[in-house]
């Protein structure tokens, strides 16, 4: 199957808004190319490999995201155009025109694994499943990600977030729930911190996302019995919320969207034991108020706000 690539035109400044404006359209694969260095920080720790030779950065950035053949373009497409339009009023985006190219299957899976490389974050050590690992990272955590087709190599802020929060807050022997599991990195990342001393639970719209969960468990040596991973949407779906349970987590953590967490708040409480966590992300900084709020409204107690870029972590308690 052929997918349609559309590339927006923005700005270096604006392309954390517009992929954020994408993804409340419920576009989750988001592609940006821009000339900006990487640096330490925004890689999560000392990123060692050489930078490529990159033109001089000239503030433009491009934002791309993909569409089946079978799917509404007409009607996301304009969607997308209004919230561009939005965007204007508050910021400059740049040009905010749309490209458009077609994109075979197998080079849309293949093609980006020529810039996923090894990063660290902290004392984890998350690699490519291609990549060996050096002598000088015997000792660390070391994560194996092969994304596929879902979303997560850990890269990213809000990811990066949520590790950190596991990292403070899991325990030996909790009971986690990971909502809109992906790659699996964040469950994965749970079990190797508790070696192993943990049940998780994930859920996911996209069945591939839990396909590629168990494959990563597989080349992370994670039995697949350490999780029980299931498709559908927490917030509507009572038969799903049935199977997931209530009363039970020690964790719960969402790396999704504002407005999902936000319509989803009433359904994460129940599903929290007494004194347990709910560690968020996803959150573009102008939605952590109405997050906050709805997590309030909802039973939780703020627990901290933690920031990355422009993007936020809302850790909650019951």
């Amino acid at each position: 199957m052929n997918w349609i690539k559309y590339s927006i035109n923005t700005t270096t400044n604006a392309e954390d808004f517009v992929s954020a404006a994408l993804i409340e359209l419920g576009i989750m694969s988001v592609e940006i190319e821009n000339n900006v260095p990487v640096d330490a920080e925004k890689q999560g720790g000392v990123f060692e490999e050489l930078q490529p030779d990159l033109p001089e950065d000239d503030g433009h950035s491009i934002v791309s995201f993909y569409l089946g053949e079978e799917e509404d373009h007409e009607s996301l497409l304009a969607q997308v155009k209004a919230s561009l339009e939005e965007l204007k009023e508050t910021m400059d985006i740049g040009e905010g025109t749309i490209d458009t190219s077609i994109t075979k299957q197998e080079d849309w899976i293949n093609n980006w694994k020529q810039f996923f490389k090894s990063f660290y974050i902290d004392d984890i050590l998350i690699k490519p499943t291609w990549e060996d690992v050096s002598a000088e990272d015997k000792d660390r955590i070391v994560i194996e990600i092969d994304p596929g087709v879902s979303f997560g190599t850990g890269k990213h802020e809000t990811t990066q977030l949520c590790i950190r929060q596991l990292k403070k807050y899991a325990k030996a022997g909790d009971e986690i729930l990971d909502i809109g599991c992906g790659s699996g990195i964040l469950s994965i990342i749970s079990n190797k911190l508790l070696n192993g001393d943990c049940h998780l639970v994930g859920t996911d719209i996209d069945e591939d996302c839990i396909a590629s969960t168990y494959e990563n468990f597989e080349v992370n040596n994670i039995p697949k019995e350490a999780g029980d991973f299931y498709v559908g949407n927490l917030t509507t779906d009572k038969d799903l919320q049935d199977k997931v349970g209530y009363g039970k987590y020690d964790i719960v953590v969402a790396n999704i969207l504002a407005d999902i967490i936000i319509g989803m708040a009433p359904a994460i409480y129940p599903t929290l034991k007494d004194g347990a966590y709910f560690i968020s992300s996803g959150i573009i900084n102008f939605k952590e108020d109405e997050v906050k709020d709805a997590l309030e409204k909802a039973g939780l107690t703020i627990v901290e706000i933690n920031h990355q870029g422009e993007w936020v972590n809302i850790t909650a308690r019951k």
